[in-house]
């Protein structure tokens, strides 16, 4: 339970109960985050609902709203923090760590996230038929990525969420999350493009960042999440 409330802290915006936590404790929370995903999904879900007795446009701008404001827009900052480095860093591995620790937004991070709210809005509004269910497990189903990356990928910084995290999740923790990812896919079929999205991300990080950081959990998790959209909508298109 504990570690369940200290992973709630960080990634939302929920008041629950705080107190100190050694960083291994801090650090082993990240194996209750698919928890926080379906918390964060059952908001998501109910204020797409309620949005959607009055329109689907409507549905889709509640459940984006209520999305950000749950979670902080904490994953929306990893993103911008990350395309500002990708963008400004030119290939210098320093530079790009250099960049992505500055607090300031540059245009690049802007423009990721302008196009990020974009596409979910859009895609909300085409899943708006889909039902409550997809969208309590989408939020999950993205929380999965940061246990992988973290076993597969070395952290860029000495301190950071990526370090802190680095050896905490254990290879049982990873098969019991795909089991029940697996589970899910028998009601929600589009959650099977889940492990392609994860590894495609750990793919991404490796290849233009080198590792992973906090910010790069923070991306990965909104990248895969827009990913679980656009496979939700196309099959509901098929």
């Amino acid at each position: 339970m504990k570690g369940l409330l200290l992973a709630l802290g960080f990634l939302t915006r929920l008041p629950v109960p705080s107190g100190a936590a050694s960083p291994e404790a801090f650090a082993a929370a990240i194996r209750c985050y698919p928890l926080v995903g379906l918390v964060v999904g059952a908001f998501v879900a109910g204020a797409g609902w309620l949005g959607n007795l009055a329109d689907p446009w409507v549905g889709a701008l509640a459940a984006l709203v209520c999305w950000v404001a749950v979670t902080g827009a904490l994953h929306l900052d990893g993103l911008a923090d990350v395309a500002d480095g990708v963008g400004a860093a030119h290939g210098d591995r320093s530079r790009l760590v250099a960049v992505m620790a500055d607090p300031h937004v540059g245009s690049f991070g802007v423009a990721a996230i302008v196009l990020q709210l974009l596409a979910k809005l859009i895609l909300l509004h085409g899943a708006a038929s889909a039902g409550g269910l997809p969208l309590l497990l989408v939020p999950f189903a993205a929380r999965l990525g940061p246990l992988a990356w973290a076993r597969w990928l070395r952290p860029l910084k000495r301190a950071g969420l990526g370090a802190t995290v680095a050896s905490a999740v254990r290879p049982r923790d990873l098969w019991g999350w795909g089991a029940v990812l697996a589970a899910a896919c028998v009601g929600a079929p589009f959650l099977v493009v889940t492990p392609l999205l994860i590894a495609l991300a750990a793919a991404w990080f490796r290849a233009r960042l080198g590792g992973i950081t906090g910010d790069a959990h923070g991306a990965g998790i909104e990248l895969v999440e827009t990913g679980l959209l656009v496979a939700l909508v196309a099959i509901g298109q098929a």
